[in-house]
């Protein structure tokens, strides 16, 4: 007897020729993320190279109830781009050009599958950069999905902050623009900023209007390191107290930075709590708000405060606190990795870092820890064996994160999203009644309930 997605996979083979694709191989490298969650096998994959294409599957699958699941980079650590109900998995991922570049009004238009490194390579040449910054080579379209942050958000914003509008395909095949190019607008509802973070459970995002930034004059780098957990996180605090506009700020503990020396071999450094930081300006300014960065911390016992003015030294301290995950997962190969990302208001920071410290050491698990401190936001990446025991035991922990967040006033994810691994700290977090109009949401726009099912809501 047929089965629903056959006669979608015949009609979209129509659509796309050899891009819709039912080979094994293909389908397990879609079958998940970099996260720990079981994997499940799409029945095809479906590479689309437009927004009206990724529509026309859209509407293929609604009209025979099949599930679609969207597929950027695939760097997804809670679960989004796995088919936990088989059906399509739409591949954005060769939608990589750059359409549009206003240098003038500081934007641009690109399709959903370019990264952050490559559109930053076509704006240079313009004086311009797109500054979120998130740890992973992931699409700019999977950014928008699960309302990312990165390294810079406490300068520049999250990705919330710097999209304009987009396109989005939705669930019945209608192709919709959201949003513009002007910075204010106050008509309408705003389903550009429904779209960010809804993770595919409403439509597919297909193209972007960014908000862009001109390169600063001058950027310095910094590195300071702590004997003290506590001193380090409430230094970050008085930092931005004290209203210095400091561009990264990012915190490694000493499991942490013991972890990127080994793995990305830096040299003159210690196994020691350590700070990040990264000045934007003119020559002047910078000089200004590294010198009063440098007296806050020195005031918390800091030690070391060294200078990477140089570009490439600046870049090889980046690069390795963007490879901390592959560093942290170097210390114990062969192991699973359980991800965190509780965020709190700032002032709250210390108390659940040091608090969240304790609890790993009483867990008996090794997590390193490092965070975007400056916006409240921190990661632990849980080792623990492959085994029903081990990532029980992972899961156990996060959910005493999350618990200690939320009463803390905070949010069980800062950047990574819902997906499946936060589902059960929603109704906590936001309340039994705007759960409920989420849902109410999701059916007015999904009535069939093909969009990325599993994700975001329990059953």
């Amino acid at each position: 007897m047929a089965r629903p997605v056959d006669a979608v996979i015949a009609q979209a083979r129509d659509i796309l020729g050899d891009r819709l694709s039912t080979n094994a191989a293909l389908r397990e490298q879609h079958s998940h993320g970099e996260d720990s969650h079981p994997r499940v096998l799409p029945d095809a994959v479906a590479f689309v190279e437009t927004g009206i294409e990724a529509a026309r599957v859209l509407a293929l699958c609604h009209q025979h109830g099949v599930p679609v699941v969207p597929f950027g980079a695939g760097t997804s650590l809670e679960g989004h781009v796995t088919p936990v109900r088989g059906g399509v998995s739409l591949d954005l991922s060769r939608m990589t050009r750059v359409l549009q570049v206003n240098a003038a009004d500081m934007d641009c238009r690109i399709e959903a599958g370019v990264t952050r490194q490559r559109l930053n390579e076509h704006l240079r040449d313009q004086g311009l950069f797109f500054p979120v910054d998130p740890g992973s080579e992931c699409s700019i379209g999977g950014m928008c999905a699960t309302r990312a942050s990165g390294t810079a958000a406490v300068r520049y914003g999250t990705i919330r902050e710097n999209v304009l509008g987009l396109q989005v395909a939705l669930p019945d095949g209608r192709l919709i623009e959201t949003g513009g190019r002007v910075r204010k607008s106050a008509t309408g509802y705003d389903l550009t900023h429904l779209m960010i973070g809804s993770e595919g459970t409403l439509g597919v995002i297909t193209e972007i209007q960014l908000r862009l930034h001109g390169i600063p004059e001058a950027m310095s780098a910094a590195i300071c390191q702590f004997d003290d957990l506590g001193a380090a996180v409430d230094s970050v605090i008085a930092i931005l107290q004290a209203g210095i506009p400091i561009a990264r700020i990012e915190l490694l503990d000493d499991v942490q930075m013991g972890a990127c020396i080994a793995f990305s071999k830096l040299t003159g450094y210690a196994a020691r709590t350590t700070l990040l930081l990264e000045f934007h300006g003119t020559t002047a300014g910078v000089a200004e708000q590294a010198g009063l960065a440098e007296e806050v911390t020195a005031g918390f016992g800091a030690a070391g405060f060294q200078w990477a003015t140089d570009a490439a030294e600046r870049g090889r301290l980046w690069k390795a606190r963007h490879d901390a995950y592959w560093a942290a997962l170097a210390l114990r190969p062969g192991l699973k990795a359980v991800v965190t990302d509780a965020v709190v208001p700032i002032s709250c920071l210390t108390d659940l870092i040091v608090g969240v410290k304790a609890d790993i050491a009483a867990s008996g698990l090794l997590a390193p820890i490092v965070g975007h401190v400056g916006d409240g936001n921190f990661h632990t990446t849980i080792l623990v064996p492959d085994t029903e025991d081990g990532l029980a035991r992972a899961w156990a922990l996060d959910k005493r994160i999350v618990a200690r967040a939320l009463s803390l006033g905070g949010s069980c994810s800062g950047e990574h999203g819902v997906g499946m691994g936060k589902r059960e700290f929603l109704e906590a977090e936001h309340g039994i009644e705007a759960l409920a109009v989420m849902r109410q949401i999701k059916t007015a726009l999904d009535p069939r309930g093909i969009m990325n099912p599993g994700k975001i809501f329990l059953n």
